[in-house]
């Protein structure tokens, strides 16, 4: 049986244990929620969720997962306490932002790291996490963990830590993208005379169709695109106006962008 220990219990954490125990990876009793204030312990204990700890907890060192949910700025504080009581055989998994995993191994002095960056939509179990292991780190334990980011939506296996800048930028940081743009998509609708829930239903629908069709279908992304514009129609105008004005060069220039800010934020 598992024993999991969540250290900091904001949205993220509480994201983790519910999905944990809604797929019965842990049960109540073999999950620590691992709080330093003493309001969020009381908050926490109120939820009735797991076991309400604090980060310098003996019992911590019964756990074979602990997951660091904390910001990255507040880790090097709570590695002091928490170096002193997790188990030297246990899988530490972070999801902390930019932060490395020779950083993580150095401040804990320990070993066996995975650090995963997951987005947004993990809050509704449709999230994507890659994620990536410390050389040591045995295949068993790689699959312990995918089976914990599996609860939350689809996950990956990178073999290379340097990756994550890139994921950080397409899929960590992409479901902004698709928001901007359903923003925009919804303002022209207004601007064209629809109503603007007339505007924003239509819209929503229509990139959800979208993507279930590109996710069962067997066409290519070029292929779908050429099948909804047509030569000398509607979408072809649309379409030359993206062009002309370079959107898909913007676009990749901005995810680039994204990425070197990723790796200028590393805590390595």
């Amino acid at each position: 049986m598992n024993k999991i220990a969540i250290i900091g219990c904001g949205n993220m954490g509480l994201i983790y244990a519910n999905s944990f125990l809604r797929y019965k990876i842990v049960n109540q009793d073999n999950l620590l929620l691992v709080e330093k204030s003493i309001d969020k312990q009381n908050s926490l204990s109120a939820m009735n969720i797991g076991k309400v700890v604090t980060t310098d907890d003996k019992i911590i060192s019964e756990c074979n997962i602990v997951i660091l949910a904390v910001k990255p700025q507040d880790f090097k504080e709570l590695a002091q306490s928490l170096k002193q009581v997790i188990n030297p055989t246990c899988v530490v998994l972070s999801i902390m932002a930019g932060t490395e995993i020779s950083f993580i191994q150095s401040a804990l002095n320990h070993q066996f790291i995975v650090r995963a960056m997951p987005n947004l939509p993990v809050e509704i179990s449709m999230g994507m996490t890659a994620f990536t292991a410390s050389d040591n780190l045995s295949q068993d334990n790689i699959m312990l963990v995918e089976n914990l980011l599996s609860t939350t939506g689809r996950t990956l296996y990178l073999k290379e830590e340097k990756q994550l800048n890139a994921v950080t930028a397409l899929s960590g940081s992409g479901p902004a993208y698709f928001f901007y743009f359903m923003k925009h998509l919804v303002d022209a609708g207004v601007n064209m005379g629809l109503d603007e829930h007339v505007s924003s239903i239509l819209a929503k629908q229509t990139m959800l169709g979208s993507f279930h069709l590109i996710n069962n279908g067997q066409k290519t992304l070029e292929d779908y695109i050429k099948s909804v514009a047509s030569k000398g129609g509607t979408t072809e105008a649309a379409l030359k106006t993206f062009n002309e004005n370079h959107m898909g060069e913007v676009i990749i220039k901005g995810l680039k962008n994204a990425e070197k800010r990723a790796e200028e934020l590393s805590i390595k």
